[in-house]
Parts: structure tokens; C-alpha cells; sequence
């Protein structure tokens, strides 16, 4: 079992990181063309012309001259693995606890059987079945 479960615990955390550390580098180099900073530099020319507008939403023009993905994946990229990571480890530690706490409750509930010799529904209204008995006695 504990195999099983160090298994699914590496899939499910340690392979996403893997994956985009794996596929890091040439999304940098696509992120950094000239296409792709031209396509940024277009974006900020539109939200600096849509700043000075009223409406319900104000723009603001990002002042970063790189596009936020490159800035990211160059800057960001260990503390986005580390919270990963971190996060991901505490959310299945708590699932697989959940897990076989349930699954421990519910083979006990199974398992367990009353006495031959009282009826099922009985075993909980011992106390209330004796003071019944009391009272027709007492009248």
C-alpha cells in the first residue's frame, strides 16, 4: 500500500514541475523573439491608450517591458516548483489521511455485529428499556 501511494504521490507532484522544467527552456526562447516582444509592446501601446478613458474598469499600462511568461519562467521558476511542491505534499498528506481514516471507520462498522442473544435494534436502549420496565412496574 505504501508503495502505491508513494508512486501516486510522485505523479501527481513531482511530474508537473518535471514536465515544465523539462519544456523551460525553449518556451524562454519563444518568449523571447522579437514576435513575441512586439506582440507585448502592442498590448501595453493598447492599454496605455485605454488609461486615460472612463468606464467601469481603468487599465493600467504593466511596466514591464518583457512579457510576463518569459519573466516568470526565468524569475519565478524555482518558488513556483518549491510551492508546488509544498502545497501539493500537505494536500495529499491530508487526502491520504482522510482516506484511511475513512476507510479504517468504515471496516469497523462492518465488521461489528451485535450480541446473538439481542436483537438488533435494542442494543442502544438498554438504559431506556430498564427505566420502562420501572415505570409499568410503579403504576
Amino acid at each position: 500500500m505504501a508503495t502505491i501511494l508513494a508512486a501516486a504521490w510522485i505523479a501527481l507532484v513531482g511530474l508537473p514541475p518535471a514536465g515544465l522544467a523539462f519544456v523551460r527552456t525553449s518556451w524562454m526562447e519563444r518568449l523571447d523573439r522579437p514576435e513575441a516582444r512586439a506582440g507585448w509592446d502592442e498590448f501595453r501601446d493598447a492599454m496605455r491608450a485605454q488609461t486615460g478613458r472612463d468606464g467601469p474598469v481603468q487599465r493600467k499600462v504593466p511596466k514591464s517591458a518583457e512579457p510576463p511568461g518569459l519573466v516568470w519562467l526565468r524569475d519565478h521558476f524555482t518558488l513556483a516548483c518549491a510551492a508546488w511542491l509544498l502545497f501539493g505534499s500537505v494536500l495529499w498528506g491530508v487526502t491520504v489521511f482522510f482516506a484511511i481514516g475513512v476507510g479504517s471507520q468504515r471496516g469497523e462498522a462492518v465488521g461489528r455485529s451485535p450480541p446473538e442473544d439481542e436483537p438488533p435494534g435494542d442494543r442502544h436502549n438498554e438504559k431506556e428499556n430498564d427505566r420502562d420496565a420501572k415505570d409499568s412496574k410503579q403504576g
